[in-house]
């Protein structure tokens, strides 16, 4: 999966106004909403808090006309454990949020996550920590792929580093959900989620999905009831569960690992990064293969599972890597993991920006001299 490039002409959708087929041109936040539509969500939970509110405001717009379910919740708890009760009745549903937002939402993620249930949920992530800054950040990776919540559950969690990619990675983890009954996160920083730019929407595949008879929809036709819970009281029947729990994760994890590798194949210096820092990281590239210097790049899409398969055809030779975040350091410590496993013990140095300041190309190739100057030891 590569990113999404952007195109000459585009007509402009509203929140009134499904957007139009082929080429339009729409925020990050719109372009999930509209995703999220088009992939057909019964049901949107919501809560404002910025930088994510312009996808409230298009779903508040968009889903009454379609028959569909807006609600406006009264905090963030509230609006999760709506979510829990309309996966749980079997309805395809939604919240987002904003860092802080989704912290207060864990617990009931935990529960979906326990009770098996899928639901969509997107985090557009902002400075922190504590109430922090509006600005985008790539601070939540701990919470977003380490399970934020209690009870050591794991979820798919995608990172679009497009508008393109906030668009097809929705419908991916809408699906995701679905066929894996679990609930699926897309992570993207503000800045990405305020970003205009040139999309075309993709049709959302149905194909293969289970169907849902496991949900609370009434007894008709005399089957058997439904229960829905994340409490089980005995210990051994609490093991047993998380074991089907775990094997679950362990076939996500061998299925569904997506990456972006770029230049990468002859670099002798692999910036790895996700998201926008992937991005900018990218020209970056192009700015040090215009200076003679071999340097590639491994972008993350699936930050759960981790692209280790991406890893590995680059693990052949020694190499020097540069893992760049808009954090103090999260994701990398996945990739020493990571390389580690495969039998790397090359040097992996880090480079971060944080509270919502955002790196520049030049300063990433800067810290690619510094850290590993050409023809030096470092």
């Amino acid at each position: 999966m590569t990113a999404g490039a952007g195109v000459l002409e585009a007509t402009q959708g509203t929140a009134t106004e499904p957007a139009a087929e082929g080429e339009v041109l729409l925020k990050g936040c719109e372009a999930i909403a509209e995703a999220a539509i088009r992939s057909g969500i019964d049901a949107y939970f919501a809560y404002p808090i910025t930088p994510q509110t312009d996808i409230p405001e298009y779903l508040a717009e968009r889903l009454p006309g379609l028959g569909k379910t807006y609600t406006q919740a009264n905090s963030e708890i509230s609006a999760i454990n709506m979510v829990y009760g309309a996966a749980g009745a079997g309805r395809r549903c939604m919240t987002s949020s904003s860092s802080p937002g989704i912290s207060l939402k864990q617990e009931g993620i935990s529960y979906i996550a326990g009770a098996e249930l899928p639901c969509f949920i997107v985090n557009v992530m902002r400075g922190g920590p504590g109430l922090g800054t509006v600005y985008g950040s790539q601070e939540d990776y701990w919470q977003s792929v380490k399970g934020g919540g209690h009870g050591g559950y794991r979820m798919p969690v995608m990172a679009p580093a497009t508008v393109q990619e906030c668009a097809d990675l929705t419908m991916l983890c809408i699906r995701l959900a679905d066929l894996y009954r679990t609930p699926t996160l897309l992570c993207l920083d503000g800045t990405l989620g305020q970003m205009w730019e040139n999309l075309r929407f993709g049709k959302f595949d149905e194909s293969g999905l289970p169907p849902k008879d496991w949900a609370t929809t009434g007894r008709k036709g005399g089957r058997k009831p439904n229960l829905i819970s994340s409490i089980i009281i005995e210990p051994p029947d609490l093991e047993a569960h998380n074991r089907e729990l775990h094997a679950k994760y362990a076939r996500i994890s061998q299925r569904e690992q997506r990456w972006e590798e770029y230049q990468a194949d002859d670099a002798d210096v692999v910036i790895v990064a996700f998201g926008l820092a992937g991005r900018i990281a990218r020209t970056g590239v192009d700015l040090m293969r215009a200076a003679g210097r071999k340097v590639g790049l491994m972008r993350p899409i699936s930050l759960f599972p981790f692209p280790v398969d991406g890893f590995r055809p680059l693990v052949n030779r020694p190499r020097k890597w540069l893992v760049v975040e808009m954090n103090a350091g999260q994701m990398v410590e996945d990739v020493k993991t990571t390389l580690f496993d495969l039998g790397r013990l090359d040097p992996v140095k880090f480079y971060g920006r944080q509270g919502g300041v955002i790196p520049t190309p030049e300063e990433i190739a800067d810290v690619v001299e510094r850290e590993f100057p050409k023809g030096g030891a470092r």
